[in-house]
């Protein structure tokens, strides 16, 4: 129920409610507040806002709004520096898949893996293995999850690494799902470096 207070707009909507429901008058009630209409069934309310603005005002509010939408939108697309290091995660069910996945991170692999062997992630990371849990988290691998289960690890030989050592390049698969990797010198004063070529 909506309550008029101006005469003048009061009788006007009534001759709007009256051609839009029946011919009959719609019922209403006077009150001290003016008159309240109680037949809604049928009716339309149509709200006019009208507002009073400057030109110049809109303008700078619009090229506001645009620079702040700008702004959020470079911030939202810039890649962060984790994300240019990071190995994208992958599904490997089969070895053709393990290669392509190598390959795809610029990687050039022997069609077979040198070695093929269960390990069991460790339930606390302290040395070594820290290490490597550290190198895998800046390449967005969380190994922490994985504590205490078997995975396995494929070993391919790299054909074109810069460096012109014995290269090899490790994959630890968890269900088929990469969860970890390396590319390292054989070489016992050798390096160890993300999966990521470049």
């Amino acid at each position: 129920m909506t309550v008029f207070e101006n005469k003048t707009v009061t009788n006007k909507l009534q001759n709007v409610f009256v051609k839009m429901t029946t011919n009959r008058p719609p019922r209403h009630k006077k009150t001290s507040r003016g008159i309240r209409f109680t037949k809604t069934v049928g009716v339309i309310f149509v709200f006019v806002f009208t507002a009073k603005f400057n030109r110049r005002k809109l303008i700078a509010a619009l090229v506001a709004l645009a620079v702040v939408v700008a702004v959020i939108l470079l911030l939202a697309l810039k890649p962060s520096p984790a994300a240019e290091t990071a190995a994208p995660a992958g599904t490997v069910r089969s070895n053709e898949q393990r290669v392509t996945y190598l390959n795809a991170l610029g990687w050039e692999v022997e069609p077979e893996p040198l070695e093929e062997q269960t390990v069991v992630i460790p339930r606390a990371f302290d040395g070594v293995y820290e290490t490597y849990a550290q190198l895998q988290e800046a390449q967005g691998f969380d190994l922490a999850k994985y504590a205490g289960m078997e995975a396995t690890r494929y070993t391919y030989r790299v054909l074109n690494h810069p460096s012109g050592d014995e290269v090899v390049a490790d994959i630890l698969v968890y269900r088929d799902r990469v969860i970890a990797g390396d590319v390292q010198s054989t070489a016992l004063d050798g390096f160890m470096t993300g999966l990521r070529n470049g």
